[in-house]
C-alpha cells in the first residue's frame, strides 16, 4: 500500500510517523518543505495544498491519504480560507482524479467546541464550531461527504482531541489520544472493507470523556491507552493555570473564549 501523509512535518505527523510507516509499503511524507531524515520505506515530496497540480502529482499512484495538512490552529480568515477551504478542495479533487480512494481526514473537536462540558455528544450532533478554524473543519467534513456520495471515495473523519504522550491538564483528560491509538484509527480508515463515510472521535479510553465514541468502536477501534493514568499531573498543571469563566464552560476551551463577545446565557 502506498500511503501519502500531508502535514508530515507538523507536530501530529512527527509523533505518529514511526507508527504509520509500519502500515504501508511506501509512506510518502509531504509538507511545504522536503523532509530529509527518511528511513527505508519513506519518501519525501513537497506540495502546497493551494496548488491543485502539485496535489495531483503528490497523489498519483497513492492507495490512501492521511490528510493532516492545513492550518491547525485559529488564524485570520484568509489564512484559514487558503489552507483549509481551497486546500481541502484541491486535496479531495486531486484524490478523485488520481483514484486515491481512501482518505483519513484529520478534523477536530473544535467542530463541536460550543457544546458544554456537562453534555455527552456523539458523531451525529449538529456542528457548533468555536472558531474560524473549527468552521473550516466542519466544511471539510461536509465536503468529504460530497466526495464519498458523489464520487465513491471512502472517508474516515477523525475529530482529534489532543494528541500527545500524555494529557497536560484537566481538559485533556477528557479529549486526549495517544499516538498509537490515533494510528489504530488511521489503520481502520486505510483498511476497513465497509468504509463509506464515517465520523469518529480521536480519543483514547478516557473515563472523563465528553464524547460517545461508539461509532469508532463499531468500526473495530479498541484504544490501548487511557488518560486517567495521568490525572495527578493534569490536575496539578490546571491548578497552577486555572481556566477563565468562558473557557471552563465549553468543550472547545480557549478557542471558545478567544474573541468572545456574545451572550453566554444564550448558548444552551
Amino acid at each position: 500500500m502506498r500511503v501519502v501523509m500531508t502535514g508530515a512535518a507538523g507536530g501530529v505527523g512527527t509523533m505518529i510517523r514511526p507508527l504509520v510507516r509500519r502500515l504501508a509499503s511506501e509512506l510518502v511524507l509531504s509538507d511545504l518543505m522536503e523532509i530529509d531524515d527518511l528511513v527505508e520505506n519513506e519518501v519525501s515530496m513537497a506540495a502546497d495544498l493551494t496548488d491543485l497540480s502539485a496535489m495531483e502529482r503528490l497523489l498519483k499512484g497513492a492507495d490512501g491519504l492521511i490528510h493532516l495538512g492545513g492550518q491547525s490552529i485559529e488564524a485570520d480568515w484568509d489564512t484559514v480560507l487558503q489552507a483549509n477551504i481551497i486546500g481541502l478542495h484541491n486535496t479531495y479533487e486531486a484524490a478523485r482524479r488520481q483514484h486515491c480512494n481512501r482518505i483519513i481526514f484529520a478534523t477536530t473537536n473544535h467542530v463541536v467546541g460550543y457544546y458544554r462540558r456537562q453534555q455527552t455528544i456523539d458523531h451525529r450532533v449538529t456542528p457548533r464550531p468555536d472558531s474560524r478554524y473549527g468552521a473550516s473543519k466542519a466544511f471539510g467534513e461536509a465536503f468529504g461527504r460530497l466526495y464519498a456520495d458523489k464520487h465513491g471515495l471512502r472517508i474516515l473523519n477523525v475529530r482529534i482531541g489532543n494528541v500527545g504522550e500524555k494529557p497536560l491538564d484537566i481538559r485533556r483528560l477528557a479529549i486526549w489520544i495517544s499516538p498509537r491509538d490515533l494510528t489504530q484509527l488511521i489503520q481502520i480508515g486505510l483498511t476497513h472493507p465497509d468504509l463509506h463515510y464515517e465520523i469518529v472521535y480521536g480519543a483514547s479510553r478516557n473515563v472523563r470523556a465528553w464524547w460517545d465514541n461508539s461509532n469508532a468502536y463499531r468500526l473495530g477501534y479498541k484504544p490501548e491507552d487511557e488518560a486517567e493514568a495521568y490525572a495527578e499531573i493534569a490536575h496539578q498543571a490546571s491548578s497552577e493555570n486555572p481556566d477563565d469563566p468562558i473557557t471552563a464552560q465549553f468543550q472547545g476551551g480557549t478557542f471558545c473564549a478567544d474573541e468572545f463577545d456574545g451572550d453566554v446565557s444564550r448558548i444552551d
